[in-house]
């Protein structure tokens, strides 16, 4: 493989990116919803204004993530469209069922577009978890094809992607009996309000925080497999931040 094939150049750290994982959850996700749920009522923001200031989160870090990495952020796209469509339908007293479905379809999404990655030049977990800020991806590979490896690292790379899918999938399906059970008050009521409060708070633990948890287990999952298919410490290809 040309990652291997190319370990002679020397190595620099790639470009920084801005795109972490918990950055994109924060200001695409999270912190938009969090705003509509609990700052949308007339003694707060108004419903107006909470749509306004929901959407300028994920909106400001898609433009920061542009500037810093020139390239547009899929997640952040997403978080525009979730916002957008959790507005729209409080707004609009929809049946509570369509939120349901939405909160459903984000994680959902996020989990199809990892699997969808793995047969692109760019998958998503591998991009996570080899960062070149923190690993020296070339003189990894290198390693790995002297010792005849590459392919089953390979193999090892798309099992974390499997693991992390899985994650978003389970989800999903918790999202949608969350939002199905808790989401019981008329729309346009201050009940309805108080249900989204606590969704918002019962879905930040469902998403986040499981994600977060098998981020760090498919990452052990890599990590733990370089040393014996690169007869290499994980350390010895760590960037020298000096």
């Amino acid at each position: 493989m040309t990652e291997g094939t190319e370990s002679s150049k020397p190595s620099r750290p790639a470009k920084k990116s801005g795109s972490g994982f918990l950055g994109n959850l924060a200001f695409n996700i999270i912190i938009p919803v969090v705003i509509l749920t609990r700052f949308s009522g007339d003694d707060s923001l108004g419903p107006a204004w909470s749509i306004v200031l929901a959407l300028s989160f994920p909106i400001g870090y898609g433009l920061w993530d542009l500037k810093d990495t020139g390239k547009i952020n899929p997640f952040s796209v997403l978080g525009i469209v979730s916002v957008m469509l959790t507005g729209g339908i409080s707004l609009l007293e929809l049946d509570p069922q369509y939120i349901a479905i939405k909160e459903a379809a984000i994680p959902g999404i996020i989990g199809l577009a990892v699997l969808g990655s793995q047969y692109t030049r760019f998958p998503l977990v591998k991009t996570l978890i080899l960062n070149g800020q923190v690993i020296r991806v070339d003189d990894l590979y290198a390693a790995l094809a002297a010792r005849g490896n590459t392919a089953a690292f390979g193999q090892r790379m798309a099992q974390a992607s499997y693991i992390v899918a899985a994650s978003f999938f389970m989800s999903s399906i918790l999202n949608y009996i969350l939002a199905t059970v808790i989401l019981v008050s008329p729309p346009g009521t201050p009940e309805y309000t108080a249900d989204l409060g606590r969704m918002t708070a019962l879905s930040y633990p469902v998403i986040a925080i499981p994600s977060m948890i098998v981020l760090m287990i498919a990452m052990w999952f890599v990590f733990s497999s370089i040393k014996r298919l690169t007869g290499h410490s994980l350390e010895s290809f760590f960037v020298d931040q000096g």
